[in-house]
């Protein structure tokens, strides 16, 4: 199938978003990561600001859940939360996306969001805490006295916020095609296997 479509999700420091740009590189296709966010706020009219700090209030899932419920109506799309909208402007935005063509897509549930699609291919990178906190330091320059609160704040925010809009466990195989522990190959090589599994995968 010439149409590939793969989504990545991750552990913060796992090297997802480098392994999801050589993959885009190596394929000459489109790559989204924080240029999503951009798309989402032109085409939806929200600032990119405001959809950034919903996300970041995930961290808490009681706060988020409860923001989440303060509807401003009764019914229809007045009585949505703000944090509700955001994410079905991001629904529209990446299905949209995907419909243009071949693409790597970074988190924001894209994995979710395009599930029961043929042409899509959903990842999650994973690591040891030990390889996590070398990455952060060394390639995303993250001072070494904060790295692990800042991972454990991160992949928190992102299994509350998965959780509460899709239903199902951040990380849990059964959502994925392929997980994989990058703290064992370089970077390239995991490339090169998500993409030879996308040219071996039984399109159903």
């Amino acid at each position: 199938m010439d149409k590939r479509i793969i989504t990545i999700s991750r552990e913060f420091g796992s090297g997802g978003r480098l392994i999801g740009r050589a993959i885009a590189e190596k394929l000459g296709i489109a790559y989204y990561d924080k240029e999503l966010l951009d798309r989402i706020a032109e085409e939806s009219g929200f600032c990119r600001e405001m959809i950034e700090d919903a996300e970041k209030k995930a961290r808490n899932s009681f706060l988020y859940s409860l923001a989440s419920a303060m509807g401003a109506g009764d019914s229809g799309p007045e009585s949505l939360s703000l944090n509700e909208r955001f994410f079905l402007a991001q629904f529209d935005t990446i299905r949209e996306i995907a419909d243009e063509g071949s693409c790597v897509i970074v988190g924001r549930c894209a994995d979710y969001i395009l599930r029961g699609i043929p042409e899509a291919t959903n990842v999650f990178i994973y690591a040891e805490e030990a390889d996590k906190i070398k990455r952060a330091v060394e390639k995303y320059a993250v001072p070494e006295d904060s790295v692990k609160k800042l991972m454990k704040d991160t992949d928190k925010g992102r299994a509350n916020y998965y959780a509460y809009h899709t239903g199902r466990k951040w990380g849990e195989h059964v959502n994925y095609n392929l997980s994989l522990d990058s703290g064992y190959i370089e970077i390239e090589d995991i490339a090169d296997l998500i993409i030879m599994y996308t040219e071996k995968k039984l399109y159903k």
